[in-house]
């Protein structure tokens, strides 16, 4: 049974946050996921539990190339420096949905900042799914050109956590 104080409690963060969608899975089989429309804002989608036959490995780390498009200009929501456009940059996107925290704990100093240099091996975040802290780690060197999750906030697969410059 879902507890709606619960589910209540998830609408109301997400509603004041950047984040537009969350999906909670449990190990009894049941899947809550509640998203914003896009074209309104505040209006929240929940959808009913479903079964979920088995769950699926988490994909290892994945780092895409990125060149900036000649003639395109850059969303206004992401401003590039001039020397972040002229670079090919490195992007380190989330494995997996879960809670980013760019911290070991509340309070300790943050694993990265803009224009820090990370070597391969080095732990880049962490990100907490169904209970368990898992350490993400660099895939190549590189200078940090950009933070792209918040602290303490739900991420997506896929979604973009850092960019970095592997010539920097």
């Amino acid at each position: 049974m879902i507890d709606l104080r619960y589910v209540k409690k998830l609408i109301e963060i997400l509603d004041e946050s950047t984040v537009d969608s969350i999906e909670i899975s449990s190990d009894k089989g049941m899947k809550i996921r509640i998203s914003k429309s896009p074209t309104q804002r505040g209006a929240m989608q929940v959808a009913a539990p479903v079964a979920i036959p088995g769950m699926v490995p988490a994909p290892p780390l994945v780092a895409a190339r990125t060149t900036p498009a000649e003639g395109v200009q850059a969303p206004a929501e992401e401003p590039k420096a001039p020397e972040a456009a002229a670079a090919t940059l490195l992007e380190v996107k989330s494995p997996m949905v879960g809670t980013y925290y760019g911290a070991p704990e509340p309070g300790a100093k943050p694993y990265l900042t803009v224009g820090q240099r990370v070597e391969k091996g080095q732990v880049l975040c962490i990100i907490e799914a169904m209970k368990i802290m898992n350490e993400i780690e660099s895939e190549y060197a590189g200078v940090v050109k950009e933070l792209r999750a918040q602290d303490a906030m739900p991420v997506e697969y896929g979604q973009v956590l850092f960019r970095i410059d592997p010539n920097g």
